[in-house]
């Protein structure tokens, strides 16, 4: 691992800052992939408000979420130091544990009545490293180039860390050294980062790409259209009504537009647990998510107009993909009852989700948007099975996938 110091451009003259207050670097929400350069903290702060799902008067959990990231970078790093280059995306990872101990800590200086962007300044502050440097804003030609200081080891800053970390824990509104306990761990937090040899910026912009895309809902004008520029006969239809049958030998059927689509399904397994009913999870990524090469292909809709598209979106591997992590959620929601009552999905099992689809079209997809598909299509599923069929209706104007009956649990 290089330990070779890193720069951190930080913006504490007032032309800049004033620049940021009027011209103001105002960081569109819905372009958080498009952003590069310097990323002001009080843009962070102030994109992160609506993420924070906790009750304003709670501090407790801010402070074992602060705790828990901490010791998840500490994790990472003896990770690493054991496994070296077996342990794959190590600077991912440890990067995303930043981004998640900065989010915790900002909600904490929240409830504390501090301005994250002040902490850190206070922070820098004490750092013997300072270079006047020409900026490249017309209305603020100078700027400081700050390092914080160097720490001769990584195990070393995260140790510090650690035991600013420890601090926290007590950290009361009332008590005097309470904004000098929130300094200290903001110093030692840029020391960690600086040992660790990542860019601050790149741990911001994960980190609001991640919470953003997780807790706050999508505009529906922002949401991708993953065909719309394909010609019509290439696109996943629009509205459509798909058919689900079981006959007397337990095979289940699928009719669209009155034709038998893919082949006849049971559970393959020996415990039922309507597993063949599963395509109606397919149908839900296809309405809410615009994305489904299975679905393409029974119903032999590929874009074969783009030789790219055809070979690397809607080919062989991306329907394994989609296959592969169908039945991976679907043995993981068996033991919560198939999402039954549940209001959402586990963050832990969306970045799962995540990783599979990296590569393809559908990463494009928010994971609240993913959160949403999963829960309308196992509502819709849980129909199915209780009915042994039915008709599944996808709408992929509104974003929505329904469920209508037959009538008549069977058709022979």
């Amino acid at each position: 691992m290089n330990n070779s110091k890193s720069v951190l451009k930080v913006t504490n003259n007032e032309g800049l800052l004033d620049w940021y207050k009027s011209t103001m670097k105002i960081i569109n929400p819905n372009k958080l992939e498009e952003m590069n350069g310097s990323i002001p903290l009080q843009e962070y702060e102030r994109l992160i408000v609506d993420t924070d799902k906790f009750p304003e008067e709670e501090i407790i959990p801010i402070l074992l979420g602060i705790y828990g990231e901490v010791g998840s970078i500490m994790t990472a790093s003896k990770k690493y130091s054991r496994e070296n280059k077996a342990y794959a995306h190590f600077r991912d990872s440890v990067q995303e544990e930043f981004g998640d101990a900065l989010w915790y800590f900002s909600a904490l200086c929240r409830r504390l009545g501090a301005k994250l962007g002040d902490i850190f300044e206070s922070a820098i502050d004490k750092s013997n490293v300072k270079v006047i440097a020409a900026n490249d804003h017309d209305d603020a030609p100078i700027s400081h180039i700050i390092s914080v200081s160097k720490i001769d080891s990584l195990d070393a800053a995260l140790i510090e860390l650690g035991q600013s970390t420890a601090k926290l824990l007590k950290v009361d509104k009332n008590s005097i050294d309470f904004r000098e306990n929130l300094v200290e761990f903001a110093l030692l937090y840029l020391q960690a980062i600086q040992s660790i040899d990542i860019v601050f910026a790149n741990v911001v912009k994960g980190n609001l790409i991640k919470v953003r895309g997780r807790f706050c809902p999508p505009e529906a004008q922002t949401l991708c259209d993953l065909d719309a520029s394909f010609p019509e006969e290439e696109q996943l239809p629009r509205h459509f009504e798909i058919h689900i049958t079981q006959r007397k030998s337990g095979q289940c059927y699928l009719r669209w537009n009155g034709v038998f689509i893919g082949s006849a399904l049971t559970d393959n397994i020996l415990d039922p647990d309507g597993y063949r009913f599963h395509d109606v999870f397919h149908f839900a990524h296809a309405a809410i998510l615009h994305w489904s090469p299975t679905f393409r292909a029974l119903i032999k809709q590929k874009r074969k107009s783009n030789a790219v598209f055809d070979e690397t979106q809607d080919g062989g591997r991306a329907i394994v993909v989609e296959e592969g992590l169908t039945a991976w959620l679907f043995a993981y929601s068996k033991g919560l009852d198939y999402f039954e009552g549940h209001k959402g999905i586990s963050f832990d099992a969306l970045k799962i989700i995540q990783k599979f689809v990296h590569g393809y079209e559908v990463e494009q997809c928010s994971l609240q948007l993913w959160e949403d598909a999963i829960l309308q299509g196992y509502s819709v599923f849980r129909q199915v099975r209780q009915h042994n069929g039915g008709i599944v209706i996808g709408d992929r104007a509104k974003r929505k996938i329904s469920f209508r009956p037959f009538g008549k649990e069977n058709e022979s």
